[in-house]
């Protein structure tokens, strides 16, 4: 006697009168689509239509000068002698970079550059907390206050900490007198490590309150039940900080690096009124203020500008790559 095998169960999915219900797979070695909500669609239009206007005005404003500036890089000329211009091509640039001027400017911009963003960021990150935890009876002021540096316009600083820290009009020496390796004779902008020690100095204390405004409002996206589970869980403080809060504010955090980051590296007014660039303290916008400005060499000027826009453009990109921020992914949900 043969016994009956029993059937399967009838896939409802397989017969002919069923719908068959939409799955999305994806094709292997081919990333799926992204699928947008319609509220993180029409919230990309409305961006679109806000920022649109500012981007068109910007791209026309700056466009010409950068196109202008690449192509007088490719002639030869100097400004008191116009007629005499001269195609070379890609030769200012060759003379730029086998200079050692070039690279020791470059060297310096980079220094200034890490070391005040990472000193602002740190010190940004702790105002932000100050603030964000104010009472809400001093959180105004307190905001103000701190705000206050980053308001005053940034030559009127350099000469407020040039005179501060000069050996003739300045008070530092005699203030600090106690301190090891300062004394009435010590010149701040006679050796390279003092002068840039003011220099980034000055730096820091001006925008670090940019730095902790946009740190700020990346504190307040991140959810306050998400920092209450992680205390009812037995979380640490420094464990929030690097579990919950940190993760949850990480495009706060790359926004104010990559700006700082670009208005950094194209320091001027600081070197400029403090050092003039002597004593090893130049940087590359100064460099192209002396080609241009001071030499009237345009082709060589231009060709500097045109370098240190390159460079901004690889900073940019290597801050982007190194966050790995999906900044569209914050600002709606997805389907």
């Amino acid at each position: 006697m043969t016994s009956a095998v029993p059937a399967p169960p009838a896939n409802p999915t397989s017969s002919p009168d069923s719908t068959p219900s939409v799955e999305t797979r994806s094709t292997p070695g081919k990333k799926a689509p992204k699928q947008y909500s319609e509220r993180a669609r029409a919230e990309r239009r409305l961006g679109w239509l806000l920022a649109g206007p500012a981007f068109v005005v910007m791209l026309l404003v700056t466009l010409y000068p950068i196109l202008q500036a690449t192509y007088e890089s490719l002639f030869q000329f100097r400004l008191t002698a116009p007629d005499e211009r001269q195609f070379v091509g890609l030769g200012n640039y060759g003379v730029i970079l086998t200079d050692s001027v070039w690279w020791r400017d470059l060297g310096t911009t980079l220094l200034i550059t890490v070391i005040t963003v990472a000193v602002e960021l740190v010190l940004g990150f702790a105002l932000a907390l100050v603030m964000n935890k104010a009472l809400k009876s001093v959180r105004g002021v307190l905001r103000t206050a701190i705000l206050v540096p980053y308001g005053i316009i940034t030559v009127v600083s350099a000469f407020a900490w040039f005179y501060a820290f000069d050996i003739n009009s300045g008070y530092v020496n005699s203030w600090f007198d106690w301190l090891p390796g300062i004394d009435e004779n010590l010149n701040w902008f006679a050796q390279t490590g003092t002068a840039l020690f003011v220099i980034m100095a000055s730096e820091i204390w001006k925008t670090t309150p940019f730095i902790s405004l946009l740190l700020l409002a990346g504190l307040a996206q991140v959810p306050d039940e998400l920092s209450e589970a992680a205390k009812v869980d037995g979380a640490t403080w420094w464990e929030q900080m690097r579990k919950v809060i940190i993760p949850n504010m990480k495009a706060a955090i790359m926004v104010a690096v990559l700006f700082r980051a670009l208005d950094a590296f194209r320091i001027f007014d600081n070197v400029f009124i403090m050092t003039n660039g002597a004593y090893g303290t130049e940087v590359l916008s100064l460099l192209a203020y002396r080609q241009s400005i001071s030499r009237l060499e345009i082709g060589l000027g231009s060709a500097v500008s045109v370098l240190l826009f390159l460079c901004v453009l690889i900073i940019s990109f290597v801050a982007i790559k190194l966050f790995k921020v999906d900044l569209a992914g914050t600002q709606g949900g997805k389907g």
